[in-house]
């Protein structure tokens, strides 16, 4: 009887680690997909930016 129940709280005590370990690797990996989402928008804005930026001289440049 005492297996028994040393045996259930055994499984208990696995599943809820499990369940955290599992929790903590996807919050891991959810970060760095949002890192990588957020640095291709970087890269994009600063592209667009700097196209932006340069057009805006070449205006100037050609009015002088």
């Amino acid at each position: 009887m005492s297996r028994t129940v040393w045996t259930i709280l055994g499984v208990i005590a696995a599943v809820l680690i499990a369940w955290f370990i599992v929790d903590l690797l996807f919050s891991l990996l959810w970060f760095i997909a949002k890192l990588a989402i957020v640095a291709v928008v970087a890269v994009v804005v600063f592209f667009v930016l700097r196209s932006l930026v340069a057009r805006r001289d070449d205006r100037r440049s050609i009015e002088r």
